[in-house]
């Protein structure tokens, strides 16, 4: 018994602050979903809704554009929802009810690959927002808004770069804390989590030049909600 108490603290002992913090943290599921509800009521349903406020321009197809913020808001909504779901314990076993597969465990894999890629996304298309914008209202670079007929360039750019591009990058970043969390009381391995770690912040970084770059250059559609 002695014996199992001091290997459980040597384990413990040996769990960097990220790993500690992750572990026993839920909160940034709550603060994500808060995040996403807020984003999907008050921005993307409000846009759906007609509302212009943060859109200073006219569109080219405003029907179009409304249908996009109303699919876009609900799409946001469920996100915000799945990351409270994944700190239950039913997003790690299968319910018992359910037939034939029930009680069995969830891999990890199911759960953690679509979060952290929405994670690095989100993260991304964030950071690389926010470094365009700041280019284009340093005057370095000029970027096209296709989808207005005419805009405010200058008054647009100020609101992605303090309101909607920030907000990607804390709802990514609230995603992929809750991810860690969800891993590690999933049982990865240390071993595994730090590595899966590693790779995620790569994903990011090369996402981040490549969105940068495609915004830039103007050689890929800007992926955007």
């Amino acid at each position: 018994m002695q014996k199992t108490i001091i290997n459980k603290l040597s384990t413990h002992d040996e769990l960097n602050f990220f790993e500690r913090f992750t572990k026993s943290s839920v909160w940034p599921a709550y603060v994500g979903c808060l995040l996403a509800f807020i984003y999907a009521v008050f921005v993307r349903f409000y846009q759906a809704a007609g509302g212009m406020i943060g859109m200073p321009g006219k569109m080219k197809d405003p029907t179009m554009i409304y249908m996009g913020s109303y699919f876009a808001g609900v799409a946001i909504m469920f996100c915000g929802f799945a990351l409270i779901a994944l700190t239950k314990p039913w997003s790690r076993i299968v319910q018992l009810q359910v037939p034939l597969i029930g009680g069995r465990k969830i891999h990890p894999l199911i759960v953690l690959t679509p979060t952290l890629v929405g994670t690095a996304f989100l993260i991304a298309h964030g950071v690389s927002g926010m470094i365009t914008r700041a280019l284009l209202l340093a005057g370095i670079i000029t970027l096209d808004f296709p989808g207005f007929v005419e805009v405010n360039v200058r008054e647009l750019a100020l609101w992605e770069f303090f309101f909607y591009e920030p907000w990607f990058v804390l709802l990514g970043i609230m995603a992929g804390l809750t991810a860690a969390h969800y891993a590690q009381a999933s049982g990865i391995r240390q071993s595994t989590f730090r590595r899966g770690t590693i790779l995620i912040l790569i994903m990011v970084f090369l996402l981040t030049a490549l969105f940068v770059a495609s915004i830039i250059f103007d050689f890929t559609d800007k992926l955007s909600f």
